[in-house]
């Protein structure tokens, strides 16, 4: 059984998110971010009350010239789930992560570092002058800061206010962004 899991793992299939996809990916990352279901790990639920995003958020988003945002996907059962999505902004030497998200039910089975490591190498395929990767991370989420300091990333001495003006929740204790950063030479593998 789990030689079949790890086959299925290994046959994830990436692709860009188009509009089509858009109330699959909004439910998907609030599922993910505000409900605490499946194996759950990320859920923000205790401390951020709201949807993490809503469709036309993620139109405009998706409309930028400077984001990508890959979709993973694997096949169970002979059916297609989408299982879990990654952005990257490219700006001038570094690549933003960022709504990046697995599934709850897929949690915990390391997709995520797959889909993370599969989102920096497109980074430097697409731009390969990369300074270095930066995410930015709930302050108070120390078990998600632990799972990316394992992947390579540190905490950098900057940090920023909640965006309460952007439309994605609203927190339930006080909470600031940590940025995260990971020079791009040791990502690449």
């Amino acid at each position: 059984m789990k030689q079949k899991f790890l086959e299925k793992m290994k046959a994830l299939k990436y692709r860009l998110a188009n509009a089509n996809d858009v109330e699959t990916l909004v439910a998907l990352i609030n599922q993910a971010y505000r409900t605490d279901s499946g194996n759950s790990w990320t859920s923000e639920q205790n401390i951020v009350a709201g949807d993490r995003i809503n469709a036309q958020q993620l139109q405009k988003t998706l409309a930028q010239e400077n984001f990508y945002l890959f979709i993973a996907e694997a096949t169970e059962d002979f059916q297609t789930h989408l299982v879990a999505c990654i952005g990257l902004t490219f700006q001038a030497d570094h690549v933003e992560i960022g709504t990046f998200c697995v599934d709850s039910h897929w949690q915990n089975k390391g997709i995520g570092k797959q889909v993370l490591n599969y989102a920096e190498k497109m980074a430097v395929e697409r731009c390969p002058t990369l300074s270095h990767y930066e995410m930015w991370v709930l302050d108070s989420r120390t078990e998600l800061i632990q799972y990316y300091a394992r992947c390579g990333y540190a905490k950098t001495q900057h940090t920023e206010p909640y965006p309460l003006h952007a439309n994605v929740g609203q927190p339930l204790i006080d909470l600031q962004l940590q940025q995260m950063s990971k020079p791009v030479l040791s990502g690449i593998s």
